[in-house]
């Protein structure tokens, strides 16, 4: 299993990860300790592990909205799908009648031929 080291908030941490995800999880870190310097220019210095709190609480605030949308999102598509299979299955129903419609009018229009081909003169 591959290890890595990163460095959040002046501090070295040897993480070890699957492998392929070096890469990823020194992008998490590297997001989280930007998240905290930037966290300690608003507050100021007031502790290190109240800062990395603070800053854990809000990417967990973020990943609660994202949850929230993603479901949205995915009630709201589930909606639009039940709406286009509604309009199809009317479409098809109304495509049936019209071919009914047209073979009726085609029946007719036969018997007229017939009739019209068999009156004298």
């Amino acid at each position: 299993m591959p290890q890595i080291n990163v460095t959040i908030d002046g501090k070295t941490y040897r993480m070890a990860c699957g492998d392929g995800e070096e890469e990823h999880l020194g992008s998490l870190a590297a997001g989280l300790d930007a998240r905290i310097s930037e966290m300690r220019r608003a507050f100021g210095e007031i502790g290190d592990m109240r800062l990395q709190v603070m800053a854990a609480i809000t990417i967990a605030d973020e990943l609660s909205e994202t949850r929230r949308r993603i479901a949205a999102i995915e009630a709201e598509t589930a909606a639009l799908r039940a709406m286009v299979e509604g309009a199809e299955s009317e479409t098809a129903q109304r495509e049936a009648r019209l071919a009914e419609g047209v073979a009726a009018a085609a029946e007719r229009i036969e018997r007229l031929a017939q009739a019209l081909m068999r009156a004298p003169g």
